[in-house]
């Protein structure tokens, strides 16, 4: 079975990832591919079209899911526009800075078409937020700080995936809160969680969590070298959706499975 996927954003730094992520796979293939910019040329040998026409692109390829990587009012459009197709569409996003109104908008959307929502999809950072959840239960009372860093142009901060790996670590021990980054006198209270993001140059993504007590200090670390694993992701994630019940996925899901 080939799985064609519509592409959103497809000139932006991730569109152009998953083109090319989607078009060196067999089981794959890429519907349509748009763009906001009114002149998209070609990405990967792909014609970019106008977002403008997304809803037509939709009727017209019927494409099996839909890989996001826009902003959070694009992206909602778009998964809008997957439920009114006419057939059914899955919708994979991996775009971050969604409001909690937002999210709830993304849930009600997963009750029509099958979707999938992931701050991070690379593989390796699964098995990071797996891991982080176990430290911290078997380091209780341990003072725990994040470090997150990204290129000069991300907008949101802290990031989806840090934002994701807090989940983890408050899901999984006793903290009084969190701390965005220290100023003048200000001593480490008790309990809470130090969060600090970096906005410097051309980083594709950096991930570290600190756990320190007891005279020892544990460092988990991911970074990724290259945009492609997180597109590569992406597209194994679109396979995987095709053709599933209505319903909100996790990244999870694919890599367990």
């Amino acid at each position: 079975m080939t799985v064609a996927v519509g592409v959103t954003g497809a000139t932006g730094r991730m569109g152009r990832e998953v083109v090319a992520a989607a078009r060196e796979r067999a089981d794959c293939e890429v519907a349509f591919a748009v763009n906001r910019e009114p002149d998209g040329g070609t990405v990967e040998g792909v014609a970019v079209e106008p977002a403008a026409e997304f809803d037509a692109l939709l009727g017209e390829h019927e494409p099996d899911a839909v890989v996001d990587f826009t902003g959070p009012d694009s992206a909602l459009e778009y998964a809008h526009a997957c439920v009114e197709a006419d057939a059914e569409v899955a919708f994979v996003t991996g775009t971050t800075g969604f409001d909690d109104a937002a999210f709830a908008d993304l849930e009600a959307a997963s009750e029509s078409i099958p979707l999938l929502h992931a701050p991070n999809f690379a593989r390796g950072v699964q098995a990071l937020v797996n891991v982080v959840g176990q430290a911290v239960r078997n380091l209780p009372g341990y003072d725990v700080e994040l470090v997150e860093t990204h290129h000069n142009g991300k907008r949101d901060a802290p990031s989806g995936t840090a934002n994701r790996l807090l989940e983890e670590i408050e899901a999984n021990g006793d903290f009084a809160g969190r701390n965005h980054g220290r100023e003048g006198e200000e001593p480490r209270e008790e309990g809470e969680i130090g969060v600090h993001a970096l906005r410097a140059g051309d980083v594709t993504g950096e991930h570290e969590v600190v756990l320190a007590g007891n005279d020892e200090e544990v460092r988990l670390t991911h970074r990724a070298e290259d945009r492609g694993v997180f597109a590569a992701g992406a597209v194994d994630a679109a396979v995987w959706i095709a053709g599933r019940k209505a319903g909100r996925y996790d990244f999870a899901d694919v890599i367990d499975e």
